[in-house]
């Protein structure tokens, strides 16, 4: 299946002087640094999602919330409810309009960004050997701004496993923005990263998508945005979620946070992306922007609507004073849907990673099971510390056939799409001092039996089996696989289309940072896989 097309037409490459003398603001385009940039109007991230640092306290305490309903029944499907969210075609297709189009053959035939040597292999522990390490570029292997999460790719996407006519059987991975230093957070300092002290890393750039090809090793990255129309009735994109404290009531408005994407599935052109405080943000992988179709940076090109890119300013993002930036990405993807819980939020905290048996879940993680009808998989990361209260939940999870969800990307605005199952997580075991089922980063379900990827700060992290117990519960496996320090998101490759042997892939996000932060020096940042076999047969089924 081929994605996307390469703009058919002569596309200008122009050199224009320092200062784009030739673009200078027009009278009724916007010219202080974010001008009308939008709040998306989607809930914020609690602090800490999904960080193994930041938990409850283990006592509880005087202002904790009342207990939910008397014995609520954990794993109701109708909990897990989405509804399509307000209709974004019009501003995707005004940006299609404006800005020319990359396939996804042609940027990884294109990948610019080739992955150095891999670190210790201690990481893995002693129950797992991968068969694929691939490791990052040195500057990405390290990046403190950028912290992979989220893993999917090209088995996920189709059936035959095969991308139009390339051999480069791509995997995705998504990363989040963390740091932004020296960014200012009410709408006076919205300037600030601008500013020429200010670091390349002072914005919020939300999150990003790397697509490795497989086939010459090489990668490229993608920056994800939010399409909206400024205040001049020109079309423009930020960041997701990443307005810079720009809003009506200045005095009360905080700069929005990104998101965590901690999980992600690639299926057919779309590409569901987890909001944990929303849903699912959606994308169209015939949808990528390219802002330097000549393949030179140096240079500025000519967009559709005649305005040049620039992609040496780092800085600035969208539509500023007749000029297209993207932080220095060439390509952007913008958001094509949004899917949102319909179930009300529980009234309890969770601004350490709190969760709660009933109420809408949170978007952690999401994986596709493809070994009957496809499904999309969702789930909770959930921390309920060493002494856990009645009213908290350890984690649920939930599926969706992709049938429903692909017809609500498409489908009007409030369009329901139901999950079918849902199972609370199992509750037995314990690690240390805490329970053993919670902290799962990534879940995914493969004929019939549930594999979790359980994290443990900066140590090895747990493979996890569990099967359905009958009921709307999960039933724990007792045995236990040590798997790789800092384990995040699951993928399976099932080699169905190529002839290989099905294979679990997953990511580790901690940087090798050493004695330098005083934690993790054994950590190295890859992406591996397992042979499937490997895990059934360290199960013992």
């Amino acid at each position: 299946m081929a994605v996307g097309t390469v703009l058919a037409g002569a596309l200008m490459s122009v050199a224009l002087p320092v200062g784009h003398p030739s673009a200078a603001p027009a009278a009724d385009d916007p010219v202080p640094t974010h001008e009308g940039m939008p709040d998306d109007g989607f809930d914020d991230e609690p602090e800490g999602e999904q960080d193994d640092s930041v938990g409850p306290d283990s006592t509880p305490s005087a202002t904790a919330p009342a207990p939910a309903p008397a014995e609520p029944v954990p794993g109701r499907p109708g909990d897990f409810r989405l509804t399509t969210g307000s209709d974004l075609s019009g501003l995707v297709g005004r940006l299609d309009a404006a800005l020319p189009k990359q396939g996804l053959t042609e940027l990884l035939e294109q990948a610019n960004r080739t992955p150095e040597r891999c670190g210790d292999p201690t990481i893995y522990g002693s129950d797992l050997i991968p068969a694929d390490r691939v490791c990052w570029k040195s500057d990405d292997a390290t990046s403190k701004e950028w912290i992979p999460q989220a893993i999917t790719g090209v088995s996920d996407a189709q059936e035959d496993e095969d991308w139009g006519t390339s051999n480069a059987e791509p995997i995705a991975v998504g990363s989040y923005d963390t740091v932004n230093p020296g960014r200012g957070n009410k709408t006076e300092d919205r300037d600030n990263c601008v500013q020429a002290s200010a670091s390349d890393a002072c914005n919020e750039k939300g999150v990003r998508i790397t697509f490795l090809n497989q086939a010459t090793k090489k990668y490229r990255h993608v920056l994800l945005v939010w399409p909206y129309v400024n205040s001049y009735d020109h079309i423009s994109f930020d960041a997701l979620h990443a307005r810079e404290g720009r809003c009506p009531a200045p005095t009360s408005c905080e700069a929005q946070n990104g998101i965590h994407a901690g999980g992600m599935v690639w299926y057919g052109n779309y590409l569901y992306v987890a909001d944990t405080a929303n849903g699912m943000r959606v994308f169209d992988l015939r949808r990528i922007m390219d802002l330097n179709p000549d393949n030179d940076s140096a240079t500025e090109d000519e967009m559709q609507d005649g305005l040049p890119s620039d992609l040496t300013d780092k800085k600035r993002i969208g539509r500023q004073s007749n000029v297209w930036y993207a932080y220095g990405y060439r390509y952007v993807m913008p958001q094509v849907a949004t899917l949102r819980f319909a179930t009300a939020r529980n009234s309890g905290d969770v601004s350490k990673n709190q969760c709660y048996k009933t109420g809408r879940p949170k978007a952690s993680y999401v994986s596709l099971d493809r070994t009957g009808t496809d499904h999309l998989v969702l789930g909770e990361y959930c921390n309920m510390g060493s002494n856990p209260r009645d009213d908290m939940s350890n984690g649920r999870v939930g599926t969706y056939p992709m049938t429903a969800l692909t017809a609500a990307v498409e489908g009007a605005p409030g369009t329901v799409a139901e999950a079918d199952k849902a199972y609370g997580l199992p509750t037995g075991g314990s690690f240390g001092d805490e329970p053993l089922w919670h902290k799962i980063q990534g879940a995914l379900r493969y004929e019939g039996k549930w594999y979790f990827h359980r994290s443990n700060l900066h140590d090895n992290g747990r493979l996890l089996q569990a099967t359905v117990d009958g009921g709307d519960q999960l039933a724990g496996n007792p045995k236990v696989l040590e798997s790789s320090i800092g384990p995040e998101d699951l993928y399976l490759a099932h080699g169905r289309g190529d002839g290989f042997a099905p294979r679990l892939w997953s990511l580790s996000e901690h940087a090798p940072y050493g004695d330098e932060e005083g934690k993790c020096s054994r950590c190295e940042r890859e992406v591996y896989s397992y042979p499937v076999s490997d895990v059934i047969g360290g199960f013992g089924s």
